[in-house]
């Protein structure tokens, strides 16, 4: 009998399958990012089919949501992209009447952008399909066993932020 076969009997069998990944894949946050570029990918497609919308137009449209008109500088924020991309994204959402530019009353040298009513009806699609993707992963859940995994992914979430900010002090 070989190494590897001795090694896969003496293990129980629910980490077996965690035998054979190579040791990086095994790792939690690996298993997560791979869920989220699945959900991701999922998305990106049901919102292209939908409402013709790229991966960095949804995510504009989805962020400018129903609220008041925000600035641009303040969007690229919220999304975590830089300036440069979200205008161009900003400039073909308003090609296609999705988006509506002003120029801020309080300071014209800034550029406010809001929905516009076609905009708005994408939003809507956009948060229907979210909320049907997110009910759709989770009714495999018991309320017990959401409560607990939403719990778990705050805590990992609180750990991985300091485990971000020690990193970037050591930088």
């Amino acid at each position: 009998m070989t190494e590897k076969l001795r090694t896969m009997k003496a293990l129980p069998p629910e980490t077996v399958g965690d035998a054979e990944l190579a040791p990086i894949t095994a790792m939690m946050s690996s298993r997560l990012m791979v869920l989220a570029n699945l959900l991701k990918r999922g998305a990106i497609l049901r919102y292209k089919r939908l409402a013709g919308l790229s991966s960095v137009e949804f995510g504009l449209v989805a962020s400018l949501g129903r609220q008041p008109p925000m600035s641009v500088v303040r969007l690229a924020e919220a999304v975590g992209m830089d300036k440069g991309q979200i205008s161009r994204a900003l400039a073909e959402l308003v090609a296609r009447r999705l988006v509506a530019k002003a120029v801020n009353p309080r300071d014209n040298r800034e550029t406010l952008v809001s929905l516009t009513r076609a905009g708005l009806a994408a939003h809507d699609t956009i948060v229907a399909g979210a909320q049907e993707r997110n009910r759709r992963l989770l009714d495999q859940l018991s309320p017990h066993e959401l409560e607990l995994l939403l719990g778990h992914i705050d805590r990992l979430t609180a750990t991985a932020a300091e485990m971000l900010a020690a990193e970037k002090a050591l930088s």
